[in-house]
């Protein structure tokens, strides 16, 4: 009788820890239909807060900037339109967000990553190399054409590389309104203040005029 008390005993206290476990593994319901993002304030920890209900317009629920092509005239050939919660109010706390990527012929978007969000996108049009590296330093990679998807999970180095004869566009989705991008060539070579040289010459196992010729083409 003893032993079957403490068997049960146990099992509500497995119960009891695991049930909070449970509860907090997703986010909270909103309370609200929208929190429509007042950007003159400061973001707190789940977004910016939200602007008063009167201050509301059926403007803050639509966006057209991902209608426009971008600008590839650049050292990449490459052009992001970001639609997240700084360009589209009406995005925040919804935990989704989207971009316009254009490419030139050879256009490239450089390795980077998305520290809060796992993308998803599909190719509208031209023909792109896909790839990404996992923790356990796999490369997964693909030549994608037009209506083709792919799926890069939260936080892992990932590029696109135009590999077609003509323009390419690309469309991504993020389950964040703000997913971040940390663009590896400038992270590590145009941070301010920069990172020492004799990091980086550490790092990559090269000598201190390589690092610095590369900075130069950053203009750091």
């Amino acid at each position: 009788m003893a032993f079957s008390s403490s068997i049960r005993l146990l099992g509500s206290l497995i119960v009891m820890l695991l049930l909070p476990m449970h509860i907090n593994s997703a986010d909270p319901d909103p309370l609200q239909d929208f929190c429509v993002a007042d950007l003159k304030a400061s973001a707190s920890l789940n977004g910016f807060p939200c602007k008063p209900a009167e201050e509301v317009t059926s403007n803050d629920f639509f966006f057209d900037g991902l209608s426009k092509e971008g600008n590839t005239t650049n050292i990449f050939g490459w052009s992001v339109t970001a639609a997240n919660v700084l360009s589209f109010p009406g995005l925040n706390t919804l935990g989704i967000s989207m971009n316009r990527v254009d490419f030139a012929p050879g256009g490239l978007n450089p390795p980077h990553s998305h520290p809060r969000a796992t993308e998803t996108g599909v190719v509208i049009e031209g023909k792109l190399l896909i790839g990404f590296v996992t923790t356990s330093n796999v490369f997964h990679s693909k030549v994608l054409s037009a209506g083709q998807m792919f799926v890069v999970p939260r936080g892992l180095v990932h590029f696109q590389l135009n590999v077609g004869e003509e323009k390419a566009l690309l469309f991504t989705a993020f389950n964040s309104h703000f997913p971040g991008s940390a663009v590896a060539p400038t992270t590590l070579f145009a941070s301010t203040p920069p990172i020492p040289n004799q990091v980086l010459t550490k790092a990559f196992q090269v000598g201190e005029d390589t690092i610095k010729t590369i900075k130069s083409k950053f203009g750091s």
